[in-house]
């Protein structure tokens, strides 16, 4: 029991502390991104002084972050005149906690043997085995959409409880994109639900493991390349960035359902709209990237075309899982910071055209192609 407690500390810690790093560096890399597709420097003005001397430390800007972190803490917590207290002080939590708990049924590696990495504790874990998630659901998949759902409830409590027509409007624009567009990704991955036959992340995970005829690895990007281009569409409609930032854009508008929010508060609905991108790369990774998994990669090493084994140890296994997963997390991110300085804005009823009468019925379409070929090659699939 006590062994089963000390690992689901660690990977809840360390999940904790590597969505909060994504959420502060991601600033950074949105700041130096944005300066490149500018043509200009970008952050390099925050520093920190070496205590009795003269030595200022800049380190390419990145303490940009400590510096917005700190101004946020700092900030005098104005509240409007008129409002509603208890639903103005819920709304950022209920917005900024289920971003957080999505990771939870994330699998970030493969199964974790404790007593093959630290043999002198392996009576203590006595042969237990962990797979490398922290809640290891069966039906993942729908707890993503459940969670991901309570964003949408906050968004507008943000936006009614604070007494502010402007807010209001905010909050609706915000509700109405992000349940249009949360449709939209629900759909997309009914496709890959029907190819894999689980909602289990986990499940998913392990059956992109393989290869496709010996050639091209069995991530679910390549049995549903539309439906994968789709998923990020939306993801990123979802999240409220460039080109879909309506219910903010804040330099056309009032500042959204957000308004009369200051200080920290204000600060967790942009931390948790940072942390989201991390999430949508996590998601995106497992579902259609083939999640912790490389080619020809397997528990024991490697084992490439003609039968040529390269062994490795469980622990170096289980670190190579890491480091692919956060790779491709980390690429997926940049991407979708290149999208958010590479596109213009959309007009507000362009948005929801899109998603109605573009986005949606294209995923009809790749979903009933889809259980079509499931239907014809059921039992054929490789």
């Amino acid at each position: 029991m006590l062994p089963d407690l000390v690992i689901a500390a660690i990977f809840m810690g360390a999940s904790i502390g590597v969505l909060m790093g994504f959420g502060g560096l991601l600033t950074w890399v949105e700041r130096k991104q944005a300066a490149v597709m500018a043509d200009r420097i970008g952050a390099n003005r925050a520093y920190i002084r070496v205590p009795f001397t003269k030595i200022k430390l800049v380190w390419m800007g990145l303490f940009h972050g400590m510096a917005d972190g700190m101004k946020m803490l700092l900030k005098e917590d104005f509240k409007p005149r008129t409002y509603d207290q208890l639903a103005y002080t819920l709304a950022p939590y209920i917005v900024f906690s289920p971003v957080l708990l999505v990771f939870a049924v994330i699998p970030f590696g493969g199964i974790l043997d404790p007593g093959k990495i630290i043999p002198a504790l392996a009576p203590w874990f006595g042969g237990r085995t962990y797979p490398m998630q922290i809640a290891n659901l069966n039906a993942g998949l729908l707890v993503v959409f459940a969670f991901s759902g309570l964003t949408i409830l906050g968004t507008m409590l943000a936006g009614w409880s604070s007494d502010n027509k402007f807010s209001l409007l905010g909050g609706l624009r915000a509700g109405s994109q992000m349940i249009s567009y949360e449709l939209v990704m629900g759909l997309t991955v009914l496709g890959l639900i029907l190819i894999f036959g689980t909602v289990d992340l986990r499940g998913m995970v392990q059956q992109q493991s393989g290869m496709i005829w010996g050639v091209l690895p069995a991530w679910g990007l390549f049995y549903q390349p539309f439906a994968a281009i789709l998923f990020l569409t939306a993801a990123i409609a979802e999240n409220k960035r460039i080109p879909f930032d309506l219910p903010e854009a804040e330099s056309e508008l009032v500042s959204g359902y957000y308004t009369e929010y200051s200080a920290m508060k204000m600060g967790l609905f942009m931390f948790a709209e940072f942390i989201e991108i991390a999430i949508v790369a996590a998601l995106f990774t497992t579902l259609f990237l083939g999640g912790y998994n490389l080619p020809f990669m397997n528990d024991a090493g490697f084992t490439f075309p003609g039968g040529h084994v390269v062994a490795m140890s469980h622990g170096l296994v289980v670190l190579m899982q890491l480091a692919v997963f956060l790779a491709k997390v980390a690429f997926m991110c940049v991407f979708q910071i290149q999208i958010r300085w590479s596109l213009p804005r959309f007009r507000y009823d362009q948005m929801l055209m899109f998603a109605w009468k573009f986005l949606l019925p294209l995923t009809l379409i790749n979903l009933s192609v889809t259980a079509v070929i499931v239907w014809l090659t059921q039992g054929t699939m490789p």
